[in-house]
């Protein structure tokens, strides 16, 4: 298994997560250090979690960066990091890619 997961928005290798298109109105990447994930959630991306909402949140609780192609996506991961509100969300395009490498990467760090 390759160690670095790029699908043009959300991009994993084996020190960080970036987040492409993340800031708003700038569009800025948010970079996440792997250290600082205290976990994860991963759920279904159904008709009222997120699916049609293409930059923010629909809540106050995720934030989520722009992606035009999120209705098209299965998949909604959240992040748990310790003193970030909103946390950090998202929808990888090959979600089972992108979360056995995680997996993989977050047990290095034990």
């Amino acid at each position: 298994m390759s160690d670095t997961y790029d699908d043009g928005l959300v991009q994993l290798d084996r020190t960080a997560i970036t987040l492409h298109r993340y800031h708003f109105p700038s569009g800025t990447s948010k970079i996440i250090a792997l250290g600082m994930i205290r976990g994860y959630k991963a759920q279904s991306l159904g008709w009222f979690t997120a699916r049609f909402t293409f930059w923010g949140g629909t809540d106050p609780r995720h934030w989520l960066p722009l992606d035009v192609q999120r209705p098209l996506r299965s998949t909604l991961i959240t992040l748990d990091i310790p003193g970030t509100r909103p946390s950090p969300a998202f929808t990888p395009a090959r979600p089972d890619e992108f979360l056995a490498l995680l997996d993989e990467l977050l047990a290095r760090f034990g």
